[in-house]
């Protein structure tokens, strides 16, 4: 797929911006009101912090993502994915500090991703540092002789069987494990982004993508002997890669909202791959099935409810690629049919993380 508008800063006009993050401020607002309100009247002191921390780290990505994403859609997007995500969601089983640091962690990446056209490469470079350095601040002073708050502790590991998240995330929040990955329907975007970003040449994403994975997963192999110096849970270094994917994801939804006849081969390959992610959740559903006495019956329903999303989103690309491939450019009714698709599995995603955790 052609890098076109989405790989381009969008912020240009500064006055035309502040609306646009008023709006998405409200909807972020409004979506943690609709899922944390059953929950309200069991919330006590810091407890209230987990829907701030939800739309504050939404509205980071949002301002991050415009660095690259032309389209006020996208960034959207990108925000309520990382912002509402089974990962930032899933920490409020630890500590509300916890969630504070994941949104946190977007807004210390702006000064890196809008300061280097002005000042330089190598100020950027040097801002990317900030926010490893404040992961690690917060865990020594949390942790501290005076403070004693342990937002998530040390022995919270993440495996390298954690990132089976990105392919069935409502499973692994059943498990309580850490809720590696996204939703369903935005792994397409996630990997038209990645291949957008590629053929930009934007390297300095691909190279965050992979410190975060290898701080994250340290312990798989290098041994938590050698990374305890860090003094950092694994699962905090988690929110650096998993940000930069909800950006990919922005990114990539741009794309498929603009894209032409030429990069219908793009739009096919996604929804194959929704096609045959959904195939082999069902053949995981019709395993778990199996088992005697119906013991994993529970499992197996998720698989099944996880292969109609991803059908979901194989019928919305579906029909980008058939818009595509007859020339057809109706932008509205492509707007509506990504959006469905991708709002249908946020919500309901979102509300079985939450309702599961608290």
């Amino acid at each position: 797929m052609a890098a076109s508008t989405s790989i381009q800063s969008a912020i240009r006009n500064p006055k035309s911006a502040i609306p646009w993050f008023v709006l998405s401020a409200g909807l972020y607002i409004a979506f943690a009101i609709y899922l944390y309100y059953p929950h309200f009247g069991g919330f006590s002191g810091a407890q209230w912090l987990y829907a701030v921390n939800a739309c504050a780290a939404a509205l980071g990505v949002y301002l991050l993502s415009r660095r690259w994403v032309a389209g006020f859609t996208g960034s959207l997007l990108a925000g309520a994915i990382y912002g509402f995500a089974p990962f930032t969601l899933g920490l409020s089983r630890f500590h509300p500090a916890a969630s504070l640091l994941a949104a946190s962690v977007p807004w210390l990446f702006l000064p890196a991703a809008f300061l280097e056209r002005k000042r330089g490469k190598w100020i950027g470079i040097s801002l990317l540092l900030v926010p490893f350095v404040v992961i690690v601040l917060f865990s020594y002073l949390s942790a501290g002789a005076n403070w004693r708050l342990f937002a998530v502790p040390r022995t919270a590991e993440v495996r390298l069987s954690d990132l089976a998240g990105f392919i069935t995330p409502l499973v692994l929040a059943k498990r309580g494990t850490a809720l590696v990955g996204l939703y369903h329907v935005p792994v397409a975007t996630l990997v038209l982004g990645l291949v957008m970003m590629w053929k930009a040449r934007r390297y300095s994403i691909f190279t965050m993508l992979l410190i975060g994975f290898l701080l994250a997963f340290s312990n798989s192999f290098i041994g938590a002997d050698r990374t305890a110096w860090l003094a950092v849970s694994p699962v905090l270094w988690l929110s650096i890669p998993l940000l930069w994917c909800a950006v990919l994801c922005g990114i990539g939804l741009q794309g498929l909202l603009e894209a032409g006849f030429a990069d219908r081969k793009w739009i096919l390959a996604s929804a194959v791959i929704l096609c045959t992610l959904a195939i082999v959740t069902l053949f995981l559903a019709a395993r778990y099935f199996q088992v005697l006495f119906g013991l994993t019956a529970d499992y197996a329903r998720l698989f099944i409810e996880t292969a109609k999303m991803y059908l979901l989103g194989a019928v919305a690309t579906g029909i980008l690629y058939l818009m595509a491939r007859q020339k057809l450019r109706v932008q509205w009714l492509r707007w509506a049919v990504l959006c469905t698709a991708l709002g249908v599995d946020i919500v309901l995603g979102a509300r079985y993380v939450i309702d599961s955790i608290l």
